[in-house]
């Protein structure tokens, strides 16, 4: 339980340092924030309405400290202002629309390079020399050096383009309504296949060369001389004994996994047209909506800080020396 509350208190000190350079962040910056959002739109405004703009986006001409303790309380009320390029929706409903695509497509991806990578990873350890590790280590490094666009742009021109198997764009046939059915689900699970795919070949090297590593450093221990003494089936030494104890690291990989996936698919979700959090973010920097953008860096450093936080936790599960530690 102190371990629990001391891991909780660090993370809750380290997203309102965030939220505090996410404050201060516009407001150091050259010139006048809304002057920057509205530009020549601007003289066009009365007096009035430029106060009363100022107050809507945050920009007040009160005490900065007062404008930051607002700003805070606002924070962890859910308050993050109103989009202009999205006006007059709060950022946060608009954030939490893209946050669940974002979600499904980083989730299934991250889980499913995590799987194929630690047990390629663990394969390759396991027949060190052989072919498939000769073929997938040096596999993987390739498709780890490849940029992300460059896979996501290959993928639309093969798959999208030139074959038509698959949807080029957006999270679903906009002919749909949004709604629970089987045709609806079929069409987002159709318009995922591309930007889900390019994530996982982006992805899986991450976690099979670590693992590999991993498990070829263990395989020398004495417990898995002993497994194997007993006459236990490799299957068995190899799942049971190795791999649990070769995760451990990648507990870690796979929280930062999770975090820079969120801003990582950035990309992939620009190229595709897919609704998450990264388009969002796309058309709220071309708007210069600074409330978007403001919002966007909170919600990606609230998912980091979770998922290390989550990874933490499952440390405790897997390793009780972290929890006896922890309670000392």
């Amino acid at each position: 339980m102190q371990f629990f509350a001391r891991r909780l208190s660090f993370y809750l000190v380290a997203f309102l340092i965030a939220a505090t350079i996410n404050f201060f962040l516009p407001r150091i910056m050259p010139g006048d924030p809304l002057a920057i959002m509205f530009g020549p739109q601007m003289a066009r405004m009365s007096p009035e309405t430029i106060d009363a703009m100022r107050d809507t986006f945050g920009f007040s001409d009160a005490p900065l400290i007062q404008q930051y303790f607002q700003y805070v309380v606002n924070v962890f009320q859910w308050d993050l202002g109103v989009s202009t390029k999205f006006f007059p929706k709060p950022v946060s409903e608009v954030l939490a629309d893209g946050l669940v695509w974002t979600l499904f497509l980083v989730g299934s991806s991250t889980i499913i390079s995590f799987l194929l990578g630690s047990i390629l990873g663990l394969l390759a350890a396991w027949f060190r020399g052989s072919i498939f590790d000769s073929l997938a280590t040096p596999g993987a490094l390739v498709m780890q050096s490849i940029p992300s666009v460059v896979i996501c742009l290959v993928a639309l021109i093969i798959f999208g383009i030139g074959l038509n198997w698959l949807p080029t764009g957006y999270g679903y046939d906009t002919s749909l309504d949004p709604q629970w059915t089987f045709e609806f689900a079929g069409s987002v699970l159709k318009h995922s296949i591309l930007p889900i795919g390019t994530l996982v070949v982006f992805q899986m090297a991450g976690f099979l060369i670590p693992m590999r590593a991993n498990m070829i450093n263990l395989l020398g221990e004495d417990y898995i001389t002993m497994g194997r003494a007993k006459g236990l089936s490799g299957s068995r030494v190899m799942f049971t004994y190795g791999a649990r104890n070769a995760l451990l690291p990648s507990m870690t990989t796979l929280a930062m996994a999770l975090g820079f996936v969120v801003g990582g698919s950035f990309i992939t979700e620009v190229v595709f047209n897919y609704p998450g959090i990264g388009y969002i973010m796309f058309q709220a920097i071309l708007a210069r909506d600074y409330p978007l953008v403001q919002g966007h860096m909170l919600i990606f450093t609230m998912v980091m800080l979770t998922a290390n936080f989550l990874a933490d936790l499952l440390y405790v599960v897997l390793d009780p020396r972290v929890r006896h530690g922890g309670e000392a």
